[in-house]
């Protein structure tokens, strides 16, 4: 057998496919656009960020104004998707499965799906982008039986999607924080959901199946599936004083830890900073304070005795269900915001494409000869 070249690598691990100015994990940090996430974090709404990832600058006023009315235009659903979506939400399947499935009838409905043009990417981003929150909201209401709640003209995305689903309007406390979890997910350079996106437009396929595609990819328990994970792990463990006994049992049976450790992040995720640090206050608010200390010792005795540090998923899971999202919904609130990088992407795989074709380094046989079928 050949000897498997060195540029064989599984999991493409530190092999660069593409260049891109859209994201970057650079020092101890992630960048969009140039833009520290800490400073758009604190500085930015999730609308001002999706502009900047679509046009590559931070918009003015009046850029930001427009851009946020036109983004508000398309929450309302087009009237013919509210059944394929009660159809949708009555089946048993992964909620990320209804969500893929009512995406790609969303693409359906627009007439001029086709046109991959930059304008025609950029007017389907904005229509799916905006669409998003109502898509999500809509699913999860129908799922559990209840009516569909409108969205309001003025209000932001944060604020009007955590309405919908709650049919409770947010504190602004809350609105800012679902805000921040928006932006720290809008994108995050190339993982398997964003690689998914890219490779399927290098084919000059159609936005909707890109973006199909990446949330197909996003449904696995090894991307956006972690943040579900590490409330099960929670639960699992059930108080703070089983917690030395839960990782001592996890180090010795080398068993995987959620919301721990990162492909690529060997300091420590900065989004994770972020969401422990805005966190804490409305855990206590909301009764979850005993799981906010759990995870805060998790992370201190994994980092000591592993070396390893949190991602975004360890403590995002935990705000969604203190704002009161059900943990079923903390997949597709993901792809909510994480539409608006997977556009982007999509966007710039167009201007300078050039279709995946990687190789695969073959281990099976080289010699073999077909007998005749009474001989086999």
């Amino acid at each position: 057998m050949e000897k498997i070249p060195e540029t064989a690598n599984k999991g493409l691990e530190n092999i660069v496919a593409c260049t891109s100015n859209v994201s970057t994990i650079h020092d101890v940090t992630l960048l969009y656009k140039g833009y520290t996430i800490e400073d758009l974090a604190t500085h930015c709404g999730f609308e001002e960020v999706v502009y900047l990832l679509w046009y590559d600058h931070l918009p003015n006023a009046k850029e930001l104004e427009k851009f946020k009315l036109d983004l508000a235009k398309e929450i309302n659903l087009p009237s013919e998707l509210e059944g394929i979506l009660k159809s949708i939400a009555k089946t048993s399947a992964h909620p990320m499965a209804k969500l893929r499935t009512a995406v790609s009838y969303f693409g359906l409905l627009d007439s001029d799906a086709e046109n991959i043009t930059p304008e025609g990417l950029k007017n389907k981003a904005l229509k799916l982008t905006g669409a998003m929150p109502s898509i999500v909201s809509t699913l999860s209401r129908f799922e559990q039986g209840k009516d569909l709640v409108k969205p309001k003209a003025g209000k932001s995305t944060a604020w009007n999607f955590l309405n919908m689903i709650r049919d409770k309007a947010p504190t602004p406390e809350e609105e800012k924080l679902f805000d921040t979890a928006l932006v720290l997910h809008a994108d995050h350079e190339l993982n398997a959901s964003t690689f998914t996106a890219r490779v399927v437009a290098s084919t000059t396929s159609d936005y909707y199946s890109a973006i199909t595609g990446a949330l197909g990819s996003l449904k696995g328990p090894l991307h956006g599936g972690a943040n579900e994970q590490v409330m099960v792990m929670l639960k699992e463990i059930g108080s703070m004083k089983k917690v030395d006994a839960f990782i001592d049992n996890a180090i010795n049976t080398k068993a995987k830890v959620m919301g721990i450790g990162h492909r690529v992040y060997k300091n420590g995720d900065p989004r994770a900073k972020i969401l422990k640090e805005m966190s804490l206050k409305i855990c206590e608010k909301a009764g979850l304070q005993e799981y906010h200390q759990m995870l805060v010792s998790i992370q201190e005795q994994m980092e000591a005795k592993k070396g390893l540090m949190p991602n975004v998923d360890f403590f995002s899971g935990l705000v969604y269900t203190a704002l009161g999202l059900r943990s079923r919904d903390f997949t597709p609130v993901f792809a909510m915001s994480r539409v608006s990088g997977w556009s982007a992407q999509v966007m710039e795989q167009a201007t300078n494409n050039r279709i995946y074709r990687p190789r695969a380094f073959y281990t099976g046989p080289t010699d073999l000869k077909i007998k005749p079928i009474n001989q086999r």
